[in-house]
């Protein structure tokens, strides 16, 4: 059921809807203002993640920095999956024009949910993700994917971002990589350029070529 999960949802007045999935620490709040930033109008669906390391939520456990646990996070992108139908009935919004936008944590289990259940998403936003497990990709033909990464992430080694890239394409996904000379946090110059490229005005400025 979609009160499985601590959520917010927000109607927009339009036909879109962005399932925002925050980092860790973060909270459904989090990236409610970057959704209405990015595509004005669009319904804003935003989970709190249920796991907990310390007391910061996440969406799925991890063993240490950039190494997951693979078990977790397998049940958790189904759970969250199954989420995002339920929310899809009770809120009555159409499953095919979901985009997530995910950061971090967020943006690796979107990331997760790509690799294993291809179709469920056909655009993805994704900020600082890196690989969340190793698969031989299938079934993403037709699935767009913004993956923005920082140069001098102290979190995310840049081969990593490009190693999803890499996955993601061999999928079948058509995928931009927007390196940028920037470390963990968002730029606001990115975030202007994921809102372009999302509203289809073409690719950001800055991009690696595929």
């Amino acid at each position: 059921m979609a009160t499985d999960f601590t959520h917010r949802y927000v109607a927009g007045t339009g036909p879109r809807t962005l399932l925002l999935l925050h980092g860790t620490g973060g909270n459904e709040n989090d990236l409610l203002g970057l959704g209405a930033q990015l595509l004005p109008g669009a319904n804003l669906l935003s989970p709190r993640g249920q796991v907990l390391e310390g007391s910061m939520p996440r969406f799925f456990r991890r063993l240490a920095e950039g190494v997951f646990d693979q078990e977790d996070l397998a049940v958790r992108t189904r759970e969250l999956a199954d989420f995002l139908s339920d929310a899809a009935i009770r809120y009555r919004f159409d499953p095919a024009q979901v985009t997530a936008v995910g950061y971090s944590n967020g943006a690796n289990i979107a990331a997760s949910l790509l690799l294993s259940q291809p179709g469920l998403l056909r655009i993805a936003l994704l900020f600082r993700a890196m690989v969340p497990y190793e698969t031989r990709p299938h079934g993403l033909e037709g699935t767009r994917v913004l993956l923005a990464t920082g140069r001098r992430d102290p979190i995310i080694p840049l081969a990593n971002a490009e190693r999803l890239a890499a996955l993601l394409r061999e999928g079948g996904a058509e995928v931009t990589l927007d390196v940028r000379e920037a470390g963990h946090q968002l730029e606001a110059g990115e975030i202007e350029s994921a809102r372009r490229w999302l509203a289809g005005s073409g690719a950001p400025h800055r991009s690696t070529p595929a």
